[in-house]
């Protein structure tokens, strides 16, 4: 057990002045110079990653006039995540996750290129924007996993780690607020290559800010193992591990079911809400304003401790939120809504980040974020086929508020088994000085409450 883990809990909870929201507090994940370095590349990086998510599907539309076309270029850049998840994972273990991340940066900077290159060239078509979002699915399905495990290398200490992922979320929603606003205006003046260009060059920010990192050397075992072991070992450990299997299956319950309203935004713009492209626009500002403002919520936490109570909590709140808007006439009502469900999407997903990378086994990190990535984008794409065809059976309306059913469920079963999930996970948070309390010997706290001076 560290002794500065201990030491910095009881000086958070015996310091009064701590209890204050500053930006400082919110912010102190970047006192680590590597964080702060990947922190502002992937700042840069991001904006430039949402540009030329809106101008690929901008161009797709534009070439084809086709929603079935725009489907299959997501799934064509989803569908990677879940085939390549677990050997991702392997590879994520096996080797520096520092030097995969140089790697992907690398390809995916090179894929923009290729897309400037022909969409300046003018010769872009159908299948090599398809091509190429499938290339880059095959990057992703490698860098998240990656870069989820990284951010406990570049956090020394794991009090800190829940506010470093927190600060990932808000970085993330910030460039999907910006990002397409950016890519608009671009668009409209110079055209759908430009967006590509600019995305590739912003990826020499993350690769440059990688480069001047320093990374202690962390000898790592060559395992003699073979794949199949590997993989096995890895899906045991998560299946066998009460809180890792639950917090995992809630995610992908959500992702599936829950996480696809965002397909049938344009439906309830224009059909259910009688609005235009700005109406589709405000509904995707208001949940990414919402998600933005979730994230910031869960960097100004003093502690991990609460996050296993948030997680049913942020579940059901998101799956009453669609409730709620599928019942929505009203464009205003909808807008106020649209904050709710993004705020508690983003909390739910980072709460179980945080719990997942506190309670894992180093060796087996990759592996189990290669399932998270699995269980919060890889679903992505089946969600998306399911909620089209509820939406072509049932409405749109009806649709959402049998999904945001099915979460609240999802949340109630969750909170069914958090008293178990506490009693697994007290022992590891001792262990990590998390709770000195327990590791004193002194009267148990349930790991994953509020204490009670919050």
């Amino acid at each position: 057990m560290s002794s500065s883990n201990i030491n910095s809990v009881e000086r958070s909870r015996a310091n009064p002045g701590s209890r204050g929201l500053s930006w400082k507090f919110v912010l102190r994940a970047l006192h680590y110079r590597n964080y702060r370095l990947f922190f502002s590349g992937q700042s840069v990086s991001l904006i430039g990653t949402w540009m030329t998510k809106v101008a690929a599907s901008w161009l797709v539309y534009r070439l084809s006039h086709s929603a079935f076309l725009l489907g299959v270029v997501g799934f064509a850049g989803q569908i990677p995540t879940f085939l390549l998840g677990p050997f991702a994972g392997v590879w994520v273990d096996r080797w520096s996750r520092h030097r995969t991340l140089i790697i992907t940066q690398i390809l995916s900077m090179l894929q923009s290129f290729a897309l400037a290159w022909l969409a300046l060239a003018g010769t872009i078509t159908i299948a090599d924007i398809v091509w190429l979002s499938l290339a880059q699915g095959i990057i992703n399905a490698f860098d998240m996993p990656a870069r989820q495990s990284f951010v406990v290398e570049m956090v020394e200490s794991r009090e800190d780690l829940g506010n470093a992922i927190a600060l990932n979320s808000s970085m993330v929603n910030a460039a999907r607020l910006l990002g397409p606003s950016i890519a608009g205006v671009i668009i409209a003046a110079a055209g759908e290559g430009y967006c590509f260009l600019i995305d590739g060059i912003s990826y020499m920010a993350v690769i440059a800010s990688l480069l001047l990192m320093r990374i202690a050397p962390a000898p790592r075992s060559r395992r003699q193992k073979s794949l199949r072991h590997e993989l096995r070992e890895g899906w045991i450990y998560a299946a066998h591990s009460l809180p890792i299997r639950s917090l995992l299956l809630l995610l992908a319950l959500v992702s599936l079911v829950g996480m696809p309203y965002t397909v049938l935004m344009p439906i309830f713009a224009a059909q259910v809400l009688r609005g235009g492209a700005h109406t589709l626009g405000f509904l995707m500002g208001a949940s990414g304003v919402g998600a933005l403002g979730g994230a910031v919520i869960l960097a100004a936490r003093r502690s991990i401790l609460g996050l296993g109570r948030m997680v049913p909590a942020a579940a059901a709140t998101f799956g009453a939120g669609l409730i709620a808007f599928g019942f929505s006439r009203n464009l205003w009502l909808s807008l106020a809504l649209m904050p709710l469900v993004g705020g508690a999407m983003m909390i739910q997903m980072a709460a179980s980040n945080t719990i997942l990378q506190t309670i894992v086994e180093d060796d087996k990190r990759g592996r189990v974020m290669s399932l998270y990535s699995m269980a919060f984008l890889g679903m992505a794409p089946f969600g998306s086929l399911l909620a089209g065809e509820l939406a072509a059976r049932f409405g749109a309306p009806r649709t959402v508020m049998m999904t945001g059913s099915l979460c609240v469920l999802g949340s109630a079963w969750f909170a069914v088994r958090l008293p178990e999930i506490r009693r697994v996970v007290r022992p590891i948070y001792a262990g990590l000085g998390i709770l000195p309390e327990v590791a004193a010997g002194l009267e148990a706290v349930s790991v994953l409450e509020t204490p009670p001076e919050d």
